[in-house]
């Protein structure tokens, strides 16, 4: 009996390795997230993917997540995350997995460009786990997006309700557009 568990939960790692693959995920993902050798995730990715693997580290900064459009984007995936990981049990991986195609779907829905990668996802959750980033309710619209976990609750203003100068104004196909009427009202509206 307990060599068909293994081989089922063999079966079950190679499927959410599959999986992860179809979305993109960087190679040290599935090395972290399954116990399968490096050498059976690199035949796995080159048989699923049709290539080699991205070669380089994994973003490590939290920097990137704190830009105008990232955060946005992060934050809607995070409250995704934060969602699933409430009302179901499932492995952590797996709510990754579900938020992030919950995400991808959103984002189809508005005509966005999905600009987090199932990778830059994960690491997210890493370092909310990690304390490193966290959620912080905005004061203006209610809304819940990543910060730093040092934010003054009481007084943040998220980059929707308050964008900077810029933001919007690119002509970036898929990217977030700003209303030129709706950017001074905004800007009123927080103060």
């Amino acid at each position: 009996m307990a060599r068909t568990k293994s081989i089922l939960t063999e079966a079950r790692q190679i499927e959410r390795a599959v999986t992860l693959i179809h979305l993109g995920a960087r190679l040290q993902v599935l090395e972290s997230e399954t116990d399968l050798s490096y050498e059976r995730l690199l035949r796995l990715y080159k048989e699923v993917a049709g290539r080699s693997p991205s070669k380089g580290q994994l973003p490590f900064s939290t920097d990137w997540f704190m830009t105008w459009q990232p955060n946005i984007h992060a934050s809607l995936f995070l409250n995704i995350h934060e969602y699933l990981n409430k009302v179901s049990e499932l492995d952590e991986i797996d709510t990754v997995i579900k938020a992030y195609q919950l995400y991808l779907e959103q984002t189809r829905t508005q005509a966005l460009e999905p600009l987090l990668s199932v990778t830059r996802a994960w690491r997210l959750v890493k370092f909310v786990d990690n304390g490193m980033l966290t959620l912080t309710k905005c004061s203006c619209c209610g809304g819940h997006f990543v910060t730093h976990p040092h934010e003054i609750a009481k007084h943040y203003v998220c980059g929707m309700c308050n964008p900077p100068a810029r933001a919007g104004k690119g002509r970036a196909s898929g990217s977030l557009r700003i209303p030129a009427a709706a950017a001074p009202a905004a800007a009123a509206g927080a103060h």
